[in-house]
């Protein structure tokens, strides 16, 4: 039985400034295209039957940086649609809405924890009929993958809120004893060496 790599892109530049970022699509930054390079660190030796990716060019980078092939862009994947809230942070939104807390409130023209955790059930189900096969890779988004996350360990989607993830880190679920557990959560990106600046030599 193989594992599901959940793979969270790199580093944007409203991700490095904490702002909720869904449908707006946004390139990597350096940092972030440094950090995708990175992956195959911890890819090696693994044979995926799948890799499903995000529409967002975020997520399709990350993947082509990694040496991912995508075998389907799941719209399923997509980040929690955040609405009026697009572009804020979170401690922008409490000075308006105090006790506000996205994994119980969703967002007002967007979506609900169970909306989201439905998307993300679907994309469980498609993973887990490829898992006879070998490993599947999700490629995608902070939020989008801890509902991932909690629902394959049977917890409601409001439980991604107690499961921070980093850009860039790779999580790893999977079985033990026929029962889906979490292997390893939010490792974080190798340490990778800065690309080459502009007329700077390569290497050798």
């Amino acid at each position: 039985m193989g594992e599901i790599l959940l793979i969270r892109h790199g580093e944007t530049e409203w991700s490095a400034a904490h702002r909720h970022t869904s449908y707006t699509d946004l390139e990597l930054t350096t940092v972030g295209e440094q950090q995708a390079r990175a992956l195959p660190t911890y890819l090696t030796g693994r044979s995926f039957a799948a890799v499903l990716v995000s529409p967002r060019q975020r997520a399709r980078r990350t993947a082509e940086l990694a040496g991912l092939i995508p075998t389907a862009i799941d719209a399923d994947l997509a980040e929690w649609n955040y609405g009026e809230y697009e572009g804020r942070t979170s401690a922008d939104i409490r000075r308006d809405r105090p006790q506000w807390y996205l994994w119980t409130d969703g967002c007002p023209g967007g979506e609900s924890p169970d909306q989201v955790g439905a998307r993300l059930d679907r994309v469980l189900a498609r993973a887990a009929e490829a898992l006879a096969r070998g490993d599947v890779a999700l490629v995608a988004h902070g939020h989008s993958l801890r509902v991932a996350g909690a629902r394959w360990i049977g917890l409601p989607a409001s439980a991604g809120g107690r499961l921070r993830l980093d850009t860039a880190s790779v999580s790893v679920l999977g079985h033990e004893h026929g029962r889906p557990v979490i292997l390893r959560w939010n490792q974080p990106p190798p340490e990778a060496a800065p690309a080459p600046s502009p007329g700077s030599p390569g290497p050798s």
